[in-house]
């Protein structure tokens, strides 16, 4: 490999002589004699972000302007995040307007210099069309086109890299330096490191080779030193292994061991929560790790058969595993720390449009740019919810408009961009590889009234999908016959033909319901006209289309989900205008019962109950048929591991590329349930997945990252006599004579007795409950369970633990009761601890518990806290509520209410379900992140933990 790690330099391409005379582009958003901006209201705004950690300001910028429309929070990740020019100079961009501008000019200029308009009035059209839909948030480019594009800075557009390593010292010590450029450029890089010979083989010396993880220390040290783009984030990246090479084991295992390695220094008192500053002293931490498996493998893992590991110089077989061990393996190493994650070479490679000029060996480190070594891909993703109607009608027509712009704006980029290397870009411009997504998935099966684990689900994303590429190619067909093929097409025309008609036979074996058959009809027109086009003129790309996690530039679309995945929960939080914040129910959720004919009043009721609960489990008025629509990400009613699988089943045939997502598993799920996970992957055609069990790693963000102080303990130790202490607990016995209440209930119809003895100073010290007749088995089972939980209570359990546990149980009976306090319960359980709660703990410990009694919860709907108006009084003034701009703010008749300590949505979900959501924290701002696709997203600061 000659790459050298800097800016290429070689000269632009002019367009191709008489290939064509431009393209004519078509007024569909705007006006003609009406600028965008002038159809839509400005105003100023001021940003300023502060840590929450540390309380200090990271960021100010005042007097910034943006459309009203604009989110508060989408105007605050575009200031900090794409506003160029130091801060508190002239330099400084201060306006949506210039930003846009910027980028839009650049792209509008370098289109007419390389031949791609056939009149001025066409590129005029361009212009407004590309800016209209950057101002109304139908999509959005990259973050490195925002960085980069218009600046005096080099003009690197792309967001995603695979770079190439050799079995040389000059090649390993060449993807440092590479890696570090590309880091510094703000994206991420993927690389295959199968070529390294293992530890197992001899060098020509005579001497043993270190093998590819040992390499991997020094690049992992250079990652976590280098931050992305100078500020924005820490480097992401992905480290690819076949499966066949003789480390793979090691390779395996290397994030697991280090993961014991973060507890025992965690347990120790270091501070090894993700971006502490002792987790640098552990290794492999800043890059995804993914092993290539083959078909070959895959079926001697059905069938129990041994694999042959090969060696890197010779080939041969150096040494048999059991496969279905070394699977097996995989799976646990996964189950322990989500790494690594799993790719599909052949099925890759099935689709790959250029197999002539080399095969597919690694992807980018979010694992959805997956392409030949030393390229790059060029991202943008439209909103999709931008093209849903007040009748709930997909606007076919538009999108397909849109999808052509946008798919002409990222090839004109490729011909004025900047690249880090020369390798790349050469490789680049030859076969122009683009990456058209799309965000809000999610949000648009809700608002239509799809579940997103539901055929019709799986119907709507599969047509929509089917009509972007499809879409995506007859644009890059007709940009051939404008400006000329991609110059790697000819040598790969064949193969390039091959797979397009395989997309074509995907649509054609396509079965969607009734409301998706417009979608799916002009995704087959469209289809027709790439395979037709594309004989006639050949591709201007190689590639058009994949998902992407979008997770910066889905905040700054305002999009409610990321990519492909799901809602990640049913409230949300919002920062508001002029300070302050709130919580709010997606608007997504009242659309969606609507369309099932619900009144505005049972809407507002369901509203007000999902502001409470977080989920829609026993809604009043909510049919449970329509819970499904309901599911999210986390929390009550996540959607199943499996749900999510068949979801990428349904739309990778429709990608050129792969897709960014993290199948979710409770921490519950096993091992076994992992590897069926990467075993169904395999069997539905995925091309990569990677999986996320909660809690599987270490860095918790709800440590205070401070080393505790041990107590100072003097011992004297005699010779020969070693003194071992034993701590025990002890049972504190309640006296003879003690305060108790019986308590009378109802739980749908099922009456009980429930009594209680207390400690002198009021604590629960035992409990007696009385179900069904004195001697037979609920009764006997019930006098156990009493015995049971009295004597946890005095051997010292917290009240508190039992209450964690025993709430929210659902069995039967379940339904109204008796008690005005508590007038649903999901089972016994559910109302005896909820009434213990109430009874025996402060409330502090019943707000963390989110239990509230009736006077409380209209106090809340009322003022917006749950504390008497004397108590909270009392309060510090920096202990009251932060958000009384939101006390009068209600949607759909139900006041939504406060939160005091949430600053995210993570943060909320937690408050609500009592479950910590399992997220780094944000290294900028120090709020806690959430997922994104296979990466994490934080929404006070846009910062990402991989490329989007």
């Amino acid at each position: 490999m000659t790459a050298t790690a800097t800016k290429a330099t070689s000269r632009r391409k002019t367009p191709k002589e008489g290939v064509g005379h431009g393209l004519t582009i078509e007024r569909v958003f705007t006006t003609e004699g009406v600028h965008p901006y002038d159809e839509v209201q400005w105003e100023l705004r001021d940003v300023v972000q502060t840590n929450w950690k540390t309380g200090e300001n990271v960021f100010e910028q005042r007097g910034v302007e943006f459309p009203t429309e604009w989110s508060l929070n989408a105007s605050t990740i575009v200031t900090t995040k794409y506003f160029r020019g130091a801060l508190g100079t002239a330099q400084r961009e201060a306006s949506l307007r210039t930003l846009i501008d910027r980028v839009v000019g650049k792209y509008t200029e370098a289109g007419k210099q390389y031949g791609y308009f056939a009149t001025d009035a066409d590129a005029e059209i361009f212009d407004h069309e590309l800016t209209w839909m950057l101002l109304h948030q139908v999509f959005s480019f990259n973050s490195p086109v925002w960085f980069n594009v218009g600046t005096p800075s080099p003009q690197q557009v792309s967001a995603c890299f695979i770079l190439s390593v050799d079995d040389s010292m000059d090649s390993i010590l060449n993807w440092y330096k590479e890696e570090g450029f590309i880091f510094k450029g703000g994206s991420g890089a993927g690389l295959n490191l199968s070529r390294i010979r293992s530890s197992k083989e001899l060098l020509s010396s005579g001497g043993t080779a270190s093998g590819p993880v040992s390499f991997m220390r020094g690049a992992d040290a250079s990652a976590g030193t280098i931050k992305s783009g100078g500020a924005t984030r820490r480097a992401a990246k992905m480290v690819v292994l076949d499966v066949d090479h003789p480390d793979i084991e090691e390779f395996v295992e290397t994030k697991a061991r280090e993961e014991d390695k973060i507890r025992a220094l965690r347990d120790a008192g270091f501070d090894m929560d993700l971006g502490g500053k002792d987790i640098t002293s552990v290794q492999y931490q800043n890059a995804n790790n993914s092993v290539r498996v083959n078909d070959e493998f895959m079926r001697a893992v059905e069938e129990g058969t041994r694999f042959g590991l090969r060696s890197r110089t010779t080939g041969e077989v150096i040494e048999e595993v059991d496969a279905r061990d070394m699977f097996g393996k995989i799976a646990k190493a996964a189950w322990e720390c989500a790494d690594p994650g799993i790719q599909y070479d052949d099925t890759i490679n099935a689709w790959h449009t250029n197999p002539e000029t080399g095969r597919i060996t690694a992807s980018n480190p979010c694992s959805e740019y997956m392409s030949l070594d030393n390229s790059s891909c060029n991202l943008a993703s439209l909103n999709l919810m931008k093209f849903l109607g007040d009748d709930d009608r997909f606007d076919v027509e538009k999108f397909v408009k849109a999808v052509e712009l946008i798919i002409t704006a990222m090839d004109i980029s490729i011909s004025f961009a900047d690249f880090p290397t020369e390798a790349i870009g050469q490789t680049t411009r030859d076969f122009r590889q683009l990456g058209i997504g799309y965000a809000n998935l999610g949000a648009l099966l809700m608002a239509t009234g799809k579940g997103y684990d539901t055929d019709g689900g799986r119907s709507t994303a599969a047509a929509i999908t089917s009509l972007m590429t499809g879409t995506a190619y007859r644009r890059s067909a007709e940009l051939a016959a404008a400006v000329g093929p991609y110059a790697g097409y000819a040598r790969n025309a064949e193969a390039h033909q091959k797979v397009m008609r395989k997309h074509q036979a995907a649509n054609d074996d396509l079965r969607v319901l009734e409301d998706d058959k417009a979608i799916h009809a002009e995704a087959t027109r469209e289809w027709e006209q790439v395979i037709a086009l594309g004989a006639e003129n050949g591709f201007r790309n190689a590639q058009a289309s994949l998902l992407a996690p979008t997770g910066t530039i889905g905040f700054m679309m305002d999009c409610d989900t990321t990519g492909i995945e799901p809602d990640f929960s049913l409230v949300k939080f919002k920062k508001l205008v002029g300070g302050g914040s709130m919580q709010i129910v997606n608007q997504t959720v009242p659309r969606a019962l609507r369309r099932f004919g619900y009144t505005d009043q049972q809407v507002a009721e369901i509203v007000d109950y999902i502001s409470n609960h977080g989920h829609v489990i026993d809604a009043p008025h909510l049919q449970p048929k329509h819970y499904e629509v309901f599911d999210t990400a986390m929390g009550q009613r996540a959607i199943k591991p499996m749900g999510h699988v068949r979801m990428m089943a349904a739309v990778q045939p429709f990608l050129s590329g792969a897709i960014s997502k993290t199948v979710n598993l409770p921490e519950t799920a096993t091992v076994e349930e992992i590897a069926d996970v990467y075993m169904q992957g395999w069997k539905l055609g995925l091309k990569a997945l990677a999986v996320y069990r909660d809690n599987c790693k270490v860095g918790q963000p709800l440590s205070d990252g401070k080393k505790k102080e041990e107590p100072k303990v003097e011992t004297v130790v005699e010779e020969k006599v070693v003194e071992k202490i034993v701590y025990r607990p002890k049972r504190e016995r309640l006296p003879k004579s003690r305060a108790s209440r019986t308590t009378s209930f109802s739980v749908s119809g099922a009456e009980g007795y429930m009594t209680s003895g207390a400690y002198e100073d009021g604590r629960l010290g035992e409990v007696f409950l009385k179900l069904g007749k004195q001697g037979s088995t609920l009764a006997g089972v019930m006098d156990a369970f009493s015995i049971a939980v009295s004597i946890g209570l005095q051997y010292g359990v917290p009240l508190e633990s039992f209450v964690q546990k025993f709430t929210n149980l659902k069995f039967e009976p379940a339904g109204m009761t008796d008690d005005p306090d508590i007038r649903i319960a999901q089972s016994f359980m559910d109302y005896i601890f909820r009434r213990l709660a109430l009874d025996y703990l402060s409330f502090d410990d019943r707000a963390e518990l989110g239990i509230y009694t009736a006077a409380e919860r209209a106090r809340y709907v009322e003022t917006g806290s749950y504390l008497s108006e004397e108590d909270e009084a009392a309060m510090p003034e920096s202990e009251q509520l932060r958000n009384d701009a939101a006390d009068d703010f209600n949607v759909d008749g139900a006041r939504q209410p406060s939160l005091i300590d949430a600053h995210t949505t993570a943060e909320l979900l937690e408050n609500l379900t009592g479950h910590a959501v399992d997220a780094p924290l944000c290294m900028t701002c120090g709020t806690k992140m959430r997922p994104s696709g296979s990466c994490y997203v934080c929404e006070g600061c846009g910062s990402t933990s991989g490329c989007s």
